[in-house]
């Protein structure tokens, strides 16, 4: 199979499980079939799933994922020892961990094609990656409190781990209690980092978001508290800043130099 065939093999299978879409017509386009592909992934309930449709689903992301290029620690130079900035698509980083600010439901989001990075980790690293939260949450049997943090494998992403945590949202003004949850979301990923021995971690913008924490004060408690930890610690990970804006980009570089 080709890209090609192995992308419309994966449309007619996620089709069949919605007895609403049976009438669609699969788009010829293949810019179109990618959005369709991805939206179905992104509203699939978790649920198991033929292994013969994972190993064609597993080709398919990987030489997506190829394509998109990868880019490892070698690739992005140090602004301090052990600690980097990096303005790109977090799925590309071929490092230990990522780092995902997700929802306390844990299992990704549901919003066809949304551009957040809960939906962009979960799209890329197959459809395993929400049965796997899935399973993980049925055992843990209420949803995730703000401030901790899990780590799970990273299935198709080029890392070896997701590190999943859930940021404080802001409504209002900014709280001192906002910022201790914040704090402790990193704190949270660095100490799990550790634990399972992943030797370097790239954090996104934790609740800068549709969480709305001002992105000047978080970059400033993401920092502080990123050294600190491993002075603390004498924790040898190696810290990667991924940004996605300009602003962001920034104001790493201010606090970094």
């Amino acid at each position: 199979m080709n890209q090609n065939e192995r992308r419309r093999y994966l449309i007619e299978e996620l089709l069949k499980e919605r007895p609403e879409y049976e009438n669609m017509q699969i788009p010829s386009d293949a810019g179109e079939q990618k959005m369709l592909l991805r939206s179905l992934m992104n509203i699939r309930m978790p649920e198991e799933i033929d292994p013969a449709f994972l190993q064609i689903q597993d080709a398919y992301l990987s030489e997506e994922n190829e394509k998109k290029g990868i880019v490892t620690l070698a690739d992005i130079g140090e602004v301090q020892p052990d600690l980097s900035i990096w303005k790109g698509d977090v799925t590309r980083l071929k490092v230990g961990a990522i780092v995902n600010a997700a929802n306390s439901g844990m299992t990704g989001c549901y919003q066809p094609c949304h551009n957040c990075i809960d939906n962009c980790i979960h799209t890329y690293a197959g459809i395993q990656l929400r049965n796997y939260c899935n399973h993980m949450m049925i055992k843990q049997r209420h949803e995730e409190p703000t401030g901790q943090a899990k780590i799970t494998p990273a299935f198709n992403l080029p890392c070896d781990y997701v590190i999943h945590t859930v940021g404080p949202i802001v409504q209002g003004r900014l709280t001192k209690e906002h910022e201790r949850l914040l704090i402790s979301c990193y704190e949270s990923c660095l100490r799990i980092a550790d634990e399972n021995e992943v030797t370097s971690i790239a954090f996104c913008c934790i609740s800068t978001g549709v969480f709305m924490f001002p992105n000047k004060r978080a970059a400033e408690l993401a920092v502080q508290t990123v050294k600190q930890y491993k002075e603390k610690t004498k924790s040898k990970i190696k810290v990667i800043f991924n940004v996605f804006k300009e602003e962001d980009e920034q104001l790493y570089k201010q606090l970094l130099g």
